[in-house]
């Protein structure tokens, strides 16, 4: 089961949580990554804990001011990156052309859907993982696998019709170990949170919430 925090453009610590993540996964066993701000990346890569970018574009070396390069994104050590998180949304062919460009570089891929059908198409196009997100539920505090379990079961149905080595994981509300567990008994093989632990009083302890829900 795989923990995914994203940090988004909260105002919080982002290598104060990474080392926290880092020390969490490494006591628990718990695969736990961070994706913070493009530049905080190779801060947060310094500490030790797996860092993903929170997105990369369709693009090549050249002129391309303001995009972010996904060769980039890797040679501060980053290892995956999200592609279309709701707050970011792309056009089939961007997400495509950024999983071309996320391959290059080598990265790990999740793109974010909205709903199973959305997760079905994100599949077809060949990503590591597909992180299916109820909009309505993003920064919430009720888990999408409790506020709605189909959503969940739905889309990892989905994704497998089209491509069963494709993980499916599940966002939105996502906050304690019970959620966690949850998300794992609907079928989900990781969970994409960002609130619950960017905006923790002490995200060590949430952290450690969380990777006591993992089976």
């Amino acid at each position: 089961m795989f923990v995914l925090v994203n940090l988004k453009a909260y105002d919080c610590d982002p290598v104060e949580i990474a080392t926290a993540a880092a020390e969490v996964a490494e006591e628990t066993g718990v695969r736990i990554a961070v994706a913070p701000q493009p530049a905080h990346l190779d801060r947060v890569a310094d500490t030790g804990v797996e860092t993903w970018g929170q997105h990369v574009d369709a693009i090549d070396h050249g002129s391309h001011t303001g995009s972010v390069h996904a060769g980039a994104v890797a040679d501060t050590g980053a290892t995956g990156t999200l592609l279309n998180h709701s707050e970011e949304r792309l056009r089939l062919a961007d997400i495509d052309g950024g999983l071309d460009a996320a391959r290059t570089a080598g990265l790990e891929t999740v793109v974010c859907a909205n709903d199973p059908g959305q997760s079905g198409a994100a599949a077809a196009l060949g990503p590591d993982a597909v992180a299916v997100e109820p909009p309505a539920l993003i920064g919430g505090d009720v888990s999408v696998a409790s506020a709605d379990p189909e959503i969940v079961t739905s889309a990892v149905d989905a994704v497998e019709a089209v491509d069963d080595e494709v993980d499916l994981y599940c966002g939105a509300g996502v906050s304690t170990g019970e959620d966690v567990a949850a998300a794992a008994d609907l079928g989900a093989t990781g969970v994409l949170l960002a609130s619950a632990v960017a905006k923790a009083d002490d995200p060590r302890a949430v952290l450690r919430d969380l990777a006591s829900g993992v089976p």
